[in-house]
């Protein structure tokens, strides 16, 4: 068996607005809930075989609204809401920069805030993914060009979250949809090249 053939395909998802509430700099565990769909689609895509992968901006940190070891315990927290539809949680990666911050060692222009793809890049070299198998998934466009970038397709869930509409051909989504659990559905119908059983928002 070839390496590429020992590597997984992956969903990586965005946390705030599409796995969970989006709750601003939120890092207590209790009110982390997850958004609706969220649960199924993760549970179609785990048994289908990819693995689950979170990859969320926390520009709090830089902001000094919270310090990182705060993000411990809401990686627990996903993992016990996950674990609840039986999805194991393959990793919790977190950028902690922003170049307008306040704390001087996380105030500094990265590699791994989306649109930059680096949380997705360190992930795939973590777990031996495959990107050109995998999708992001997530509610702003920021999300659907750092998937690209990775080398990954890309799905926006359209709740009402991305404002702007900047678009290039890089934030242009392969799949709109309206939530995890539609989004999961396509991808999975896309691996199979059956058509999705759920209609896409256009």
């Amino acid at each position: 068996m070839s390496r590429a053939e020992r590597q997984l395909p992956a969903v990586f998802f965005d946390k705030d607005g599409t796995l969970v509430r989006d709750v601003p700099y939120n890092v207590d565990p209790q009110r982390i809930e997850l958004m609706p769909g969220a649960g199924e689609g993760a549970a179609q895509l785990a048994a289908a075989g990819y693995a689950i992968v979170v990859v969320s901006n926390q520009s709090g940190i830089a902001r000094g609204l919270f310090p990182e070891h705060a993000l411990e315990q809401v990686g627990q927290r996903l993992r016990e809401l996950l674990a609840d539809y039986y999805v194991p949680l393959a990793g919790f990666y977190y950028c902690p920069h922003h170049p307008q911050g306040v704390v001087t060692e996380y105030t500094v222009n990265c590699e791994c805030r989306k649109p930059l793809p680096g949380m997705i890049l360190q992930a795939a070299r973590d777990l031996s993914l495959d990107l050109s198998r995998s999708w992001m998934v997530g509610d702003i466009l920021d999300d659907v060009e750092a998937g690209h970038r990775a080398g990954c397709q890309a799905a926006l869930i359209d709740n009402g979250h991305e404002t702007e509409w900047c678009w290039n051909s890089r934030r242009r989504p392969d799949l709109v949809a309206v939530d995890l659990a539609v989004a999961a559905q396509h991808i999975l119908a896309a691996a199979t090249k059956i058509p999705p059983a759920l209609e896409l928002v256009p």
